[in-house]
């Protein structure tokens, strides 16, 4: 193990001597591989869509490469950035981002894109601001448990959780019900993390769970009944499932091979966003599929054992909500497109196409990669 080596010494003649390793090697190297086969996957699955608006075959996978060089430069700045810093930055970066999902909600800035407010559009430049909510929630999180578990307490419910309440709602309206998922499967295992009590915690869950059937939307009802019978909407809601399970037993075992599937052609609507998976597998076949799921699993493993070896809470926690928030988004994209559970709109980490999706996912890579940098101090009287 690499290290870099520094000395400090006070006016007590104590000297100081520490030591950082280097980030975690085999984190980069599956952020790598998922990166490659996401711009490989972009350029084969959104050639045809290109190609229909007149636009070159490539220009997805161009601006996602683009995206990933941005992210790298951004990775690389948040690996060398004492993860320790964010502190000062978490609620005023939450505050930022409910800013955002305002000007979303409330103003002629947010776009719609198939029925979804999600988008929001300043200038030239247009991008998401939900995918903002999962590093602001893991970081507040963090700093909310860092020195208890306790949740009723006035400070933590003003500074930590009202913005996360916010960002919540607001997200809920655009509507995105799987960010919203997120946020909460990420609470509730940083809170776990963070020794929460059992009980509380199936109390909250269940309180949720109850206001959730009361606030669904005859949309979603629908998307339920057409997850379990797409036949039920074969033209409608249960189209994009069908044509995702036809993808995937197109594949059989081990694909038709690259840039060769045919459900991405005219069939499979966000073949290169919400369905990639369903491309992986027609052109990979269910050992492509495998190799994903396997990707992510190895991803998770890391983060975990990243977020076990640090030394102190805050790191601990906030590893574990970067680490879950990435690993759930991926899951449950995987388990939409193969009908495990009812459609919702979630890209892929890494893989889909999406510029803000991309680039802040690689921001919460740097901030993991500096966590897993190991800090040894060492004192000796001189």
């Amino acid at each position: 193990m690499s290290a870099q080596k520094y000395k400090v010494q006070n006016t007590d003649n104590i000297v100081a001597t520490g030591y950082v390793s280097s980030p975690d090697k085999g984190l980069m190297i599956i952020v790598g591989f998922l990166s490659v086969i996401g711009i490989m996957m972009i350029l084969s699955a959104g050639a045809s869509k290109c190609a229909a608006y007149g636009a070159n075959p490539g220009s997805f996978a161009m601006k996602q490469l683009f995206w990933f060089i941005m992210g790298l430069f951004a990775m690389g700045w948040f690996a060398k950035y004492n993860y320790k810093n964010l502190i000062k930055y978490a609620v005023p970066f939450a505050w930022i981002v409910v800013f955002f999902l305002i000007l979303i909600d409330f103003t002629s800035l947010g776009v719609t894109v198939n029925g979804a407010k999600r988008w929001l559009a300043i200038g030239p430049i247009q991008f998401q601001p939900s995918e903002m909510t999962k590093p602001a929630v893991a970081l507040l999180l963090a700093c909310a448990f860092s020195q208890d578990s306790f949740l009723f307490d006035k400070e933590k419910i003003k500074r930590y959780f009202l913005p996360i309440v916010v960002m919540v709602l607001l997200t809920a309206m655009q509507p995105n019900l799987s960010m919203v998922i997120i946020m909460g499967l990420v609470s509730l295992i940083v809170y776990i993390t963070a020794g929460g009590s059992i009980k509380m915690l199936l109390t909250l869950a269940t309180a949720a769970v109850t206001v959730l059937a009361f606030k669904i939307k005859p949309y979603q009802m629908n998307r339920i009944k057409v997850w379990l019978d797409p036949e039920v909407d074969p033209y409608g809601g249960g189209y994009n499932i069908i044509q995702s399970l036809l993808a995937f037993v197109s594949g059989g075992f081990w694909g038709v091979g690259f840039g060769a599937s045919r459900q991405k052609l005219e069939w499979l609507p966000e073949a290169h966003t919400d369905f990639i998976y369903a491309v992986i597998g027609e052109e990979w076949g269910f050992m492509g599929c495998i190799a994903i799921i396997w990707l992510f699993l190895w991803f998770l493993y890391r983060g975990i054992n990243i977020a076990v070896s640090c030394k102190d809470m805050f790191g601990k926690l906030l590893a574990t909500g970067l680490t879950f928030s990435i690993g759930s988004q991926a899951f449950i994209n995987m388990s939409v497109a193969s009908s495990f559970i009812p459609a919702t709109g979630v890209p892929m980490p890494f893989i889909s196409y999406g510029g803000t999706s991309l680039f802040v996912t690689m921001c919460m890579i740097g901030i993991l990669l500096n966590i897993s940098k190991i800090r040894i101090m060492r004192t000796q009287d001189v």
